[in-house]
């Protein structure tokens, strides 16, 4: 009997294609169990991989058995409960052990969960499976820090794996001929006149010390080094900050962001912050201040928008960058400003982004606030709004924002 041994080098990740052959197969209820850690996994461990639980009745698969067939007889003792008819209840799974199923011990049956560890990359790709960023027609300009080699001609001098073979022998047969066309010439005339048999001669063994291929033929393939633009996009992140904002709010606003930021991370090679804070007068802050330095005032959304266009105009190029803003915001704001700042949003903001998504965050959910009513009166293809209340509902605001478009 002959064994197959796989003795083949593998990476860390033991049984790899094993994992990326069980991935595909349960894609439908790894994506299901990631969706549901999300609510519940704090901001920094977000990009972390973990364990998801799949239910054992999801990835169980038909079995052949063989039986041991035929008649068989069989003498059970007696007992004083049940006669010939009776049906016996079923007993109650789980017992007294542990274990990661659910129902257990509560006279229900119980669900055993098979267990997978997803590493980080893994869980990222099952997190932002079916999404992607509206008008994906990137800018590929912009500072490079990747390079890539280009073909540039021969040089006289390299490695030999670089030697060009064709080229060494072509400048090889060039010199011969240019050295020996006057050579030629004279021993022709040496030939056709007076010319000594010893010069003659001479003549001839200097033209066969010509040699085949010299040093000086040599060519050799040149590769310069040249740099790659990549792709870049800037993210921009509106908040309002003043009292009516809590803390509550600024954590999800955080989380909202966070998962933007992740997402636009995975399709650009670069991507930049740019942190926005507004009360009254608005203000460019870093991520610490932006999310946990407390303020007062009202609420005067025009001021984050002017702020943003005068960043725009100064570091941010819309032809060398893909600008992306974000708005958090819980809707107040007084009087006509409102309608200005969604007349501002709309002539001046949204012609220079690929895509611009406000996420409101009201008291209520059947509330319309001023801020939501005068946003909802844009209509352009860069631009969406949505509402989250808790933490469960700011992955799927994300999903609906960038969702996947079908042909």
């Amino acid at each position: 009997m002959s064994m197959i041994i796989d003795r083949r080098l593998n990476d860390r990740n033991k049984n790899a294609s094993n994992r990326q052959r069980f991935i595909r197969r349960y894609k439908a209820q790894l994506r299901r169990s990631v969706a549901d850690i999300v609510a519940d996994r704090s901001i920094t461990d977000m990009s972390r991989g973990g364990e998801v639980g799949i239910p054992v009745k999801d990835i169980s698969e038909p079995k052949f058995r063989v039986g041991r067939g035929g008649d068989r007889e069989m003498v059970h003792p007696g007992n004083k409960e049940f006669t010939t008819g009776d049906r016996i209840a079923k007993p109650p799974s789980g017992g007294g052990g542990g274990g990661s199923g659910s129902g257990e011990g509560q006279g229900e049956e119980g669900q055993d969960n098979f267990m997978f560890t997803l590493s980080k990359e893994e869980f990222m790709n099952l997190f932002f499976d079916d999404l992607e960023l509206p008008r994906l027609a990137r800018n590929v300009l912009g500072d490079s820090k990747q390079f890539t080699y280009r073909r540039a001609g021969y040089t006289p001098s390299g490695v030999p794996a670089n030697l060009s073979v064709p080229r060494s022998l072509q400048n090889a047969m060039a010199r011969r001929i240019a050295l020996r066309a006057p050579l030629n010439r004279e021993l022709a005339e040496l030939k056709a006149g007076a010319g000594t048999a010893e010069d003659i001669e001479a003549l001839e063994k200097r033209i066969e010390r010509i040699p085949f291929l010299d040093e000086y033929d040599l060519r050799f393939r040149h590769r310069v080094k040249e740099p790659k633009p990549i792709s870049r996009a800037v993210m921009f992140c509106l908040m309002d900050v003043s009292a009516s904002m809590s803390e509550q709010k600024k954590d999800l606003a955080k989380r909202f962001f966070t998962l933007l930021y992740l997402f636009l991370s995975r399709k650009y090679e670069h991507v930049e912050l740019v942190f926005i804070r507004h009360t009254s007068n608005a203000e460019e802050v870093d991520e610490q201040a932006f999310f946990h330095d407390p303020q007062t005032g009202g609420t005067v959304v025009m001021s984050a928008l002017n702020l943003m266009i005068e960043i725009l105009e100064d570091r941010y190029s819309p032809s060398q960058w893909n600008i992306y803003g974000a708005q958090v915001s819980d809707g107040d704001a007084f009087g006509s400003d409102p309608q200005r700042s969604a007349m501002r949003l709309s002539k001046d903001i949204l012609p220079l982004c690929r895509y611009f998504a406000y996420v409101e965050i009201p008291d209520s959910p059947s509330s319309i606030t001023p801020l939501a009513a005068a946003y909802s009166q844009i209509r352009d293809a860069t631009f969406a709004m949505s509402t989250v209340m808790d933490r469960g509902d700011v992955y799927p605001v994300l999903r609906e924002l960038f969702q996947r478009e079908t042909a």
